[in-house]
């Protein structure tokens, strides 16, 4: 069964809300609290599509598994060669290299872009992105102390970089 990546299409989005939502509900890898609704996702897909940053599909089987893209790390001009990514895999699907052939296109999207860093910005907790974005060459450049607040108890965020060489 082969993974392809490909560009997004608002037709993927009802896919990614699953994935999105039961990250949410369920894990520490997004700070909300409620579920979004296809509206609000794709109002905020249309927002980064507008700005120029790319989205992302996993697709195996003629179904969405894993998507990711990359947008502004600040809202403040002087960041603006300087992007934060996100990568989310169905669990279903965890441990099968969806995460990696995602993460590998994004990179080599923001060097095409000429981009001159990657932020990743993950729970403490989980320690298994952490070791994947190493694997990339990301670096723990920091972290902010019960920076969030969720399931009841106070998350720390990690800060990892990659500098993108072109």
């Amino acid at each position: 069964m082969s993974i392809f990546i490909r560009p997004y299409t608002s037709s993927d989005c009802e896919a990614i809300l699953d994935i999105i939502n039961f990250n949410i509900l369920n894990s520490t890898a997004l700070y909300d609290y409620k579920a979004r609704t296809l509206s609000q996702q794709i109002a905020i897909f249309e927002d980064k599509l507008e700005k120029n940053f790319p989205i992302i599909v996993a697709e195996q089987d003629n179904k969405v598994v894993g998507f990711g893209y990359y947008s502004e790390f600040r809202f403040r001009e002087a960041y603006k060669f300087t992007v934060e990514h996100s990568v989310y895999v169905t669990h279903k699907e965890h441990g099968k290299g969806i995460g990696n052939l995602l993460l590998s296109e994004l990179i080599t999207l923001a060097k095409k872009q000429e981009l001159h860093t990657m932020i990743a910005v993950i729970d403490s907790e989980n320690q298994n992105s952490v070791k994947f974005h190493e694997k990339y060459g990301f670096e723990t450049v920091g972290v902010i102390k019960e920076s969030g607040y969720k399931f009841d108890k106070w998350l720390n965020s990690v800060i990892m970089q990659l500098f993108l060489k072109p």
